[in-house]
């Protein structure tokens, strides 16, 4: 008998954790980190539903922490299987997990020296050697490759189209009556026509669906997110403020930046300096231009042609700390993109600190921000929000531009289940706010789609 339990990314968007079973074999699809709300931050620290011994395999659909950041610690405690992903997933996992690493470090350090934890000795969740010691189970496969896990179990990726490396995960299995059974997981997908990408893989039919609802009731809109950029960019200038771009360094920075040498080259901003500040994103950077047989047609001819697709006329990566905290002096114009993209921790925070308070400032967001952020916060009107364990005030110019999001919008994922000949018996909607969950599992019903919005560490049998 095949099941599935739902590990995470129930009601909300983060934790992504499915366990896969089948006469006993257990894989878990993602690995993700909790994060947002305090409830489920909380998560992370409890005693995981299940014995990580008793795992005997992890499939990662990408990259991203909020899918594979939770991966040390099973490791840290007994998980000892292969992990396998793409081989882009593998690159930048690698550097994703050592970073993860080094915040949880960072976080408790710095809590315990200003005193704000409420633990006598804060600790953190893993440390850098549980990271190494999980990027040692990484086993990459390519796009299409079927392998078999067992004799009646095998997995196989397409490509998702949502970061680089990013993909579909098919499960299938041999049922008890000789039938073979599929599998689909979502991850996340991607959008149509992204920079950098190819468009998400069509699939044709599938027993099961586990499918993703970032966006489950809304809508990118139609104009392209370079007008919004565009303005904002001259905007700041005009100022003579900074702008400041909370940036996932993985995939989000690298579309950014391609957008703004676009801008740049059409003439439709200055060049102004350009700072990444992230060593993550630097290193994800060199993965993405290593990487090339994963990108679109169009990148890749734009290469050929002599155009680093990435470099902007005045752009800055700033690796080390000391170069970080001199950017605490510059006062603008100028743009400074920095991670973690929901406000989560990282360099992001000092920036904001320093930054926040003056009204010269604008604060671009490029992507969703789960219900509990920071990012969330701001977006919604606080007056201040707490940044290591102080209140910093919100008088900057706040900006918000959807269509920077690598998550297809309701719209855009019933184009993609439009290559469905054969519809799944049953569909499971994860990976989104509760209400967005719900909001795209009736509209799946209503197109014929047998769905539903499974609950924390619920089980249900796939028959």
């Amino acid at each position: 008998m095949a099941k599935i339990q739902f590990l995470g990314a129930t009601g909300t968007t983060t934790g992504s954790k499915f366990l896969f079973e089948h006469n006993g074999f257990k894989i878990l699809i993602d690995c993700g980190l909790f994060q947002g709300l305090k409830q489920l931050r909380l998560r992370n620290w409890a005693k995981f539903p299940i014995n990580p011994a008793e795992i005997d395999a992890v499939a990662l659909t990408h990259a991203h922490i909020d899918h594979t950041g939770y991966l040390p610690r099973i490791v840290k405690t007994g998980f000892s299987g292969k992990v396998y992903s793409t081989k882009s997933t593998a690159d930048l996992g690698k550097i994703m997990l050592l970073d993860s690493a080094h915040l949880q470090e960072e976080d408790a350090k710095w809590a315990n020296k200003k005193g704000f934890s409420k633990h006598s000795e804060a600790l953190p969740l893993y440390d850098k050697k549980d990271a190494e010691a999980a990027i040692q189970l990484f086993h990459p496969l390519p796009y299409e490759h079927t392998e078999q896990l067992t004799e009646n179990i095998s997995i196989r990726f397409r490509d998702a189209g949502h970061i680089l490396g990013s993909a579909f995960i098919i499960v299938e299995w041999k049922a008890e009556n000789g039938e073979k059974k599929k599998l689909v997981f979502s991850g996340d997908i991607g959008r149509p026509a992204t920079p950098i990408l190819r468009d998400p893989s069509l699939i044709t039919e599938a027993d099961f669906m586990v499918i993703e609802s970032t966006y489950g009731n809304r809508l990118h809109g139609e104009e392209h997110p370079k007008v919004d950029l565009a303005r904002i960019i001259r905007e700041s200038a005009t100022r003579q403020g900074v702008l400041l771009i909370p940036s996932f360094s993985v995939g989000r920075t690298q579309a950014l930046l391609y957008t703004i040498r676009e801008l740049e080259e059409t003439e439709e901003i200055p060049p102004l300096p350009i700072f990444v500040d992230s060593p993550m994103a630097s290193r994800a950077t060199k993965v993405f231009k290593k990487n090339w047989s994963d990108h679109d047609l169009e990148s890749a001819l734009l290469e050929v042609r002599g155009t680093d697709i990435f470099r902007t006329r005045n752009l800055k990566f700033t690796d080390t700390t000391k170069e970080s905290m001199a950017l605490n002096d510059f006062r603008g114009p100028g743009i400074i993109i920095s991670a973690s993209g929901m406000l989560s921790g990282g360099r992001i925070l000092h920036h904001l600190a320093n930054k926040m308070p003056h009204p010269l400032t604008t604060i671009l967001f490029i992507g969703y921000q789960a219900k509990g952020t920071r990012g969330r916060a701001i977006l919604e009107g606080a007056e201040s929000v707490k940044i290591h364990g102080n209140r910093v005030a919100v008088k900057a110019h706040i900006e918000n531009i959807s269509g920077f999001s690598a998550h297809a919008d309701y719209q855009e994922i019933f184009a993609w289940l439009r290559g469905f000949e054969k519809k799944p018996k049953q569909t499971f909607v994860v990976h989104g706010e509760q209400e967005y969950s719900e909001s795209m599992a009736e509209k799946l019903n209503a197109n014929g789609f047998k769905a539903m919005v499974p609950e924390y560490c619920q089980t249900v049998e796939l028959v």
